[in-house]
């Protein structure tokens, strides 16, 4: 396998995303990182929550939050090959088709889900990082 140009590693706000960026840092250390911070619509089984919120704040929240998770794991030298993004959708659908239309060549992220029991699976659906290995034509990488 060729080392990618462009890495892609979507955040949503959850719990271990920073292995999966440093992962991505780590194991492409010549490649281009764009760091999407996906905003789950309110309406979404998986939203983040913020019912009262505006669309701009939220989206302002996961753009801070995915900047902050930048700053507490790249190395100052390395911030210049990596850009901080942000989508409003379901993850699933949103990052495949992120991945496709931006050129991203790889997608590493934490498998999102994987450490909760079976019946919050049934009732959430399948996990997301399934969901976006199967709708991806490029290689992922799923950290658990």
């Amino acid at each position: 396998m060729v080392d990618p140009d462009r890495v892609l590693v979507p955040t949503l706000g959850r719990p271990r995303e920073d292995e999966a960026l440093a992962y991505a840092l780590e194991t492409f250390p010549d490649a281009d990182v764009t760091l999407l911070a996906v905003v789950t619509p309110l309406d979404a089984p998986l939203s983040e929550g913020g019912v009262l919120e505006r669309s701009e704040e939220r989206t302002a929240r996961a753009r801070a939050s995915a900047t902050d998770l930048l700053e507490s794991v790249a190395d100052p030298t390395a911030t210049e090959r990596i850009r901080v993004e942000t989508a409003d959708g379901r993850p699933g659908t949103v990052i495949p088709q992120y991945a496709s239309t931006e050129g991203v060549d790889h997608v590493v992220m934490y498998g999102h889900g994987t450490d909760t029991s079976g019946f919050v699976r049934r009732i959430l659906g399948r996990g997301i990082a399934a969901t976006v290995v199967e709708r991806t034509d490029e290689p992922v990488t799923v950290l658990e």
